[in-house]
C-alpha cells in the first residue's frame, strides 16, 4: 500500500489517499496511469502531486488516445532527478514515450504542447530519446525550479522540502505538505547547522544546501532515503 499526497490546487488543502501500484492514481481518469507507473522505479513508500497535472495527465493522454508508456516520473531527493531539476522531485514531471520513434515522439511532443495544459514542454534536442512535459511553479528561487517556501504554504514543493529535511537529519517533521511550525523549526535548525540566516524561509540557499547534502548522502553510502520499500 502506497500513500499518495495531492495538493488540490482548487481548494488549497493536501489531500491523502492510500493505494494499491496497480490501482489509479487520484483524479486520474479511468486506470491511463497507476501509482505503480507514476512511482516508477522510486521506492517511496510515499509519493505526492497535484491535482493539476493529474488534470494535465488527463487531457494529454485523452487527446492522444491511446496508452503513453511512463519511463521516468517521481523520484525523491537522493534517488536522481530530471538533470537537477526539481519538477520530479515535486511529483508533478513526465519524462515518457521512450518505446516509441522518433516521429511518434514529435507528434506526442507537438501536441502535449498545443494542449496548453503543461508549464513546460522539453524541445526534441534536449530529450531526442523521450518526451518531457510538466506543470512547475513559478516564479522559482532557483534555477532547478524550487520555490520560495515559508510558514503557512502548502503543496507538493513543501512536501518535498520534508522529505529532504528527514533525509539529511533527525528532524521527524513528517511528510504532510503543510508548512506548519515544526517544519518552521525544522528548517531554522537546519540553517543555523549550515551558516545560513536562520529566517525559516526556504530560498535559493537553503534549497541548494538541503538538496546537495541530500544528494551526496546518499550517494556515499549507497542507501535509499528513509521510507523507501522493496
Amino acid at each position: 500500500m502506497i500513500t499518495v499526497l495531492v495538493y488540490n490546487n482548487q481548494t488549497g488543502r493536501m489531500e491523502r489517499y492510500n493505494r494499491e501500484l496497480y490501482q489509479a492514481m487520484p483524479y486520474v481518469q479511468g486506470n491511463t496511469l497507476t501509482v505503480g507507473e507514476f512511482r516508477g522505479k522510486s521506492k517511496s513508500g510515499i509519493v505526492w502531486t497535484d491535482r493539476r497535472a493529474m488534470h494535465a495527465w488527463n487531457k494529454t493522454r485523452s487527446a492522444w488516445g491511446r496508452p503513453i508508456y511512463v519511463g521516468y516520473a517521481f523520484r525523491r531527493i537522493g534517488e536522481g532527478g530530471h538533470a537537477n531539476q526539481s519538477q520530479h522531485y515535486a511529483g508533478v514531471s513526465f519524462d515518457v514515450a521512450q518505446n516509441l520513434d522518433n516521429t511518434q515522439r514529435d507528434q506526442l511532443r507537438n501536441l502535449a504542447e498545443s494542449l496548453g495544459v503543461w508549464g513546460y514542454v522539453e524541445p526534441a534536442y534536449l530529450t531526442p530519446t523521450w518526451v518531457h512535459f510538466d506543470r512547475r511553479l513559478g516564479p522559482p528561487a532557483c534555477s532547478a525550479g524550487y520555490p520560495l517556501l515559508r510558514e503557512g504554504m502548502r503543496g507538493v514543493y513543501v512536501a518535498t522540502l520534508q522529505d529532504a529535511l528527514e533525509t539529511v537529519g533527525s528532524y521527524n517533521v513528517g511528510i504532510d505538505g503543510v508548512f506548519g511550525p515544526k517544519t518552521r523549526n525544522a528548517v531554522q535548525a537546519f540553517q543555523r547547522e549550515n551558516g545560513l540566516s536562520p529566517d525559516g524561509i526556504v530560498g535559493c540557499a537553503t534549497w541548494t544546501a538541503l538538496t546537495a547534502q541530500a544528494n551526496n548522502y546518499y550517494r556515499n553510502i549507497g542507501e535509499l532515503p528513509p521510507g523507501s520499500t522493496d
